[in-house]
């Protein structure tokens, strides 16, 4: 569910964006036209694809999965891979958007993490259409000495009471609190903590949710998806429930500022949602052929362990593993024990009439009306 700003793998790939904004590439040069997140693969990948393959990488972002399913819909996007999230890499299969993996050009899926391939095929049966590229959870990025001055030094910071107490959140308003706008992760996330058997698609749960962030909402300084990142890393707010990557994202950026801004990332005890970014292929991509060998690429397990140290997020490539920095993967923010595991929930695609439900509830929060 990455939705950080524009930053620095974009700007690395800048001339390429503008060839894909100039016009199509030249007669006979082989291109792969990839529609992804920012800053979220190692722009040293891309180079040394490349180099290799003599593919040129025409890289173009998105800051959210509805933009990106727009754009699909319309039909024609001109892409060859783009990177849907679970609940919309679900709605897009079942729109027709995607052709089926050619599996016989991927012999590096040998190297996919079984568990995260099954917990994918809650919206891709089978496998039949994406795999895997990053996974994550929701949960809360805490400005450790900044709470602890606000709420004392014996406060629970590995619990969603945190930021659901009204009392609490009227002293940590003071230091700062931002949420994602996203209730399609924020609701499943928070669940867990009515009760292991609260249900994401029933109503009464989902109003338990939205009831307790209406009541908080007066304590909330901004929802958004991507500024909690840098307002984190600045000192700006105390807390952010957000991605597990961007938040350590903003630890990582404090600690290279060196602004004494200490950032931890907690997966609440309860429970949280567990989400996916995978890579699928447009029916009408121009160039499917390429497309699979780009993904093929992005399988190997030092391709995939390169991209993990990149953005700090765990990789579907179980293979990878061994590689990634020791640091990255001994961070249970990122790379979760098992028990933690058994904790996370995946959340499918709402019908219609449970989207239309949620979106006017998560207007109330949004707005007070």
């Amino acid at each position: 569910m990455r939705r950080p700003a524009l930053g620095r793998a974009c700007l690395a790939v800048l001339a390429l964006i503008a060839l894909a904004l100039g016009g199509s590439a030249r007669a006979g040069e082989r291109v792969v036209n990839i529609y992804n997140w920012s800053d979220y693969i190692d722009p040293k990948v891309l180079d040394a694809f490349t180099r290799e393959t003599g593919i040129t990488v025409v890289y173009d972002t998105y800051d959210s999965n509805e933009v990106l399913e727009t754009r699909l819909l319309a039909g024609k996007s001109g892409y060859d891979v783009v990177a849907p999230s679970g609940p919309f890499l679900q709605r897009l299969i079942r729109a027709g958007v995607f052709q089926p993996l050619d599996k016989a050009k991927l012999p590096n899926l040998v190297n996919v993490w079984p568990e995260i391939a099954g917990r994918l095929q809650a919206y891709d049966p089978g496998n039949v259409y994406a795999v895997d590229y990053m996974w994550g959870t929701t949960g809360i990025g805490l400005n450790v000495e900044m709470v602890r001055e606000k709420l004392g030094p014996d406060a629970a910071l590995n619990s969603w009471s945190l930021v659901l107490n009204p009392s609490t959140m009227n002293k940590l308003k003071e230091c700062g609190v931002m949420m994602i706008d996203s209730p399609e992760d924020l609701i499943p996330s928070i669940l867990p903590f009515y009760g292991p058997k609260m249900d994401p698609k029933r109503w009464d749960d989902i109003s338990k949710v939205t009831d307790a962030l209406y009541k908080v909402r007066g304590s909330i300084r901004k929802f958004h998806s991507s500024e909690y990142i840098n307002a984190l890393a600045n000192g700006d707010i105390c807390v952010a429930v957000g991605y597990s990557g961007d938040v350590l994202q903003a630890k990582k950026r404090a600690d290279e500022a060196k602004n004494d801004v200490k950032i931890a990332y907690q997966i609440p005890r309860e429970g949280a949602e567990m989400w996916f970014d995978t890579f699928a292929i447009p029916k009408d991509a121009p160039h499917a052929a390429d497309a699979h060998v780009f993904l093929n690429y992005m399988l190997r397990p030092e391709v995939a362990a390169a991209n993990t140290d990149f953005v700090s997020y765990a990789s579907g490539n179980l293979a990878a593993k061994k590689l990634v920095k020791p640091e990255i993967l001994a961070n249970p923010g990122i790379y979760p024990d098992d028990a933690t595991m058994q904790r996370l929930v995946v959340n499918t695609a709402w019908v219609d009439q449970t989207q239309r439900f949620v979106t006017r509830l998560w207007t109330r929060i949004r707005t007070g009306r």
